[in-house]
């Protein structure tokens, strides 16, 4: 039986997380919005706390935080800024390809890198392109073989931390016609010759986190480099995905309760027609529903969570996960505008900026389109949908 409740190292985390949220990132989250980045000092503060390598196994110094715990520390990260929490929580993203195939000298030599509190590095997961996106098979980074090396030519776009990341997991194809039987991963250090930055993108949410452009550009490559062989390299992307969606979903939870918190306080304090507006039905029934829906989303997170901590399939429960939570974020904030009014739509309520953020959670890590491609095939399997077996 599923049992989600927290014990004292979960509640410990959760409860440093959302102070770190509270005291650290909300206070300088408009401001980081505007500006576009991210001040360097909250990144050292982030760091020294762990939050830069919370996925990373404790033995390379890393806090080895479970799935579960993961995603409930994303859920309180997302609820300070989204924007913030995306930069601090790319590293884990960037990193599971490495957890789940990477050798043990690999990890040696590049988890340690993510953990140092005193000068903390990102790193970046390379496997969009501008021509593949949901079909991660189209991807067309070439790498062949030259004698102790590989060479490496393509461009990444939408990579998250892509401009300030110390290296990258980039997947890539030794042969286009074979698709997914083409598909390999190599650690590429950005101090490589031929490694550069493109555009950084101007987005319309999660605007404090860098998200660029990479480009390899006849990259030579240490075999030792490589870490996941052809053939495997889109098992391994699925794999990463399954376990890393969840946190997504949590994310898009702690984005829907923080709209959701100011919604409630402003109708409250809101007065029309005599009386706050909470007393009027149509807004008591919004709050109502995203009451509801956040809670219900926190719930179908931690199962997805608490299936890839105990390593069991969760393929399935993921997609739910991401699929509900980020459709819920965007309604939830959507409403908490609208409540709000024209107020709402000003730049100085932070309502505005919860509704941009909220809308990457329907895109990034999958569509919430290709989730339902993943629901609808389960379901074409399912034969007897009896849910205590």
């Amino acid at each position: 039986m599923v049992d989600f409740e927290l014990d004292e190292e979960q509640k410990a985390a959760c409860k440093m997380a959302h102070e770190f949220a509270l005291n650290e990132m909300r206070p300088i989250a408009l401001e980081c919005d505007k500006e576009g980045k991210i001040p360097d000092d909250l990144i050292k503060k982030a760091a020294s706390a762990g939050l830069t390598a919370m996925g990373i196994p404790d033995e390379y110094g890393g806090g080895g935080l479970d799935q579960l715990t993961a995603a409930m520390v994303s859920e309180e990260m997302f609820w300070g800024c989204a924007g913030i929490a995306t930069t601090l929580g790319a590293n884990s993203l960037a990193t599971t390809p490495m957890v789940i195939a990477g050798t043990e000298e690999q990890k040696k030599e590049y988890f340690p890198r993510l953990c140092d509190p005193d000068d903390p590095k990102f790193a970046g997961f390379c496997l969009t392109e501008p021509g593949a996106g949901s079909d991660a098979a189209a991807i067309n980074t070439i790498i062949k073989e030259d004698g102790d090396h590989y060479i490496l030519n393509g461009q990444k776009c939408f990579i998250t931390n892509g401009g300030i990341a110390d290296f990258y997991s980039v997947f890539c194809t030794f042969d286009k016609e074979k698709r997914y039987g083409g598909i390999a991963a190599v650690i590429v250090e950005r101090s490589y010759e031929g490694v550069s930055i493109g555009k950084k993108e101007d987005k319309m949410g999660i605007r404090a986190s860098n998200t660029a452009e990479v480009i390899f550009d006849n990259v030579k490559v240490p075999k030792e480099n490589l870490f996941v062989p052809m053939g495997q390299g889109f098992y391994n992307v699925m794999v990463t995905l399954d376990m890393t969606r969840a946190s997504v979903a949590a994310g898009a939870v702690g984005i829907a309760r923080a709209a959701f918190e100011e919604a409630l306080a402003y109708a409250k304090e809101r007065v029309q027609f005599g009386r706050p507006i909470i007393a009027q039905q149509a807004i008591n029934f919004m709050l109502t529903d995203m009451a509801m829906e956040i809670e219900a989303g926190r719930r179908v997170y931690q199962l997805a969570a608490w299936k890839a901590s105990k390593g069991l399939p969760c393929s399935l429960e993921s997609s739910y996960a991401k699929a509900f939570c980020g459709d819920m974020a965007m309604r939830t904030t959507t409403n908490a505008v609208q409540i709000h009014g024209g107020y709402g739509y000003m730049k100085e309520y932070l309502v505005e900026k919860l509704m941009r953020d909220a809308k990457i959670m329907q895109i990034y890590e999958g569509t919430n389109q290709i989730q339902r491609v993943v629901i609808g095939a389960n379901l074409m399997g399912v034969t007897d949908a009896y849910p205590w077996g």
